[in-house]
């Protein structure tokens, strides 16, 4: 009888948790005057040009930073002036990851690669690093926009990294070049 109680309880309890647990809702947004689509979290908003300065310091600033109210998520995309087609992809994902076990050798690597997505070959680098006494959750994916390197990069802080992974990964898997 006390196994039927709590066998009844749990079946009671998993709506409620699951409804608890929800799913972070997405919303496709045309971006680079309609060049680019990216499933972007309905919660996030463009970073303030202020905050953008706190953040990035340098006036080589990403082009768009989508972030969450807090500023501790964020989405960066940036078309940048490095020369890229579909060819070169591989030898670019070979420089970032070069690159990032260079600046992070410490870090967790995830994941590396290319896919294909949406008809477009795309590299990307998963791996959480240590950024200002803090592990830092980073999804970085890249591919050529009108012969640029198109640049983006999801952040969160490592605590957030199971309620964000698979949603990084969602949004890596939406993006559409027009």
């Amino acid at each position: 009888m006390k196994n039927l109680k709590i066998i009844f309880v749990g079946i009671l309890l998993i709506p409620l948790l699951s409804m608890t647990i929800g799913e972070i809702e997405l919303e496709s947004k045309s971006l680079l005057n309609n060049r680019v689509e990216l499933k972007i979290p309905k919660t996030f908003v463009i970073m303030s040009e202020e905050l953008m300065k706190i953040k990035y310091p340098s006036d080589n600033r990403p082009t768009l930073i989508y972030s969450d109210e807090s500023g501790e998520i964020n989405l960066v995309i940036n078309l940048t002036p490095a020369n890229a087609n579909q060819d070169i992809i591989e030898p670019y994902l070979g420089n970032f990851v070069t690159m990032h076990k260079d600046v992070y050798p410490s870090a967790e690597w995830k994941d590396s690669g290319i896919k294909e997505i949406n008809g477009q070959k795309v590299g990307y680098l998963k791996l959480i690093i240590s950024e200002f006494d803090t592990k830092i959750y980073k999804v970085i994916f890249f591919t050529d926009l009108d012969g640029k390197l198109l640049h983006s990069t999801f952040k969160c802080n490592e605590k957030s990294f199971s309620e964000w992974e698979q949603t990084a990964d969602k949004i890596m898997n939406s993006l559409k070049i027009k």
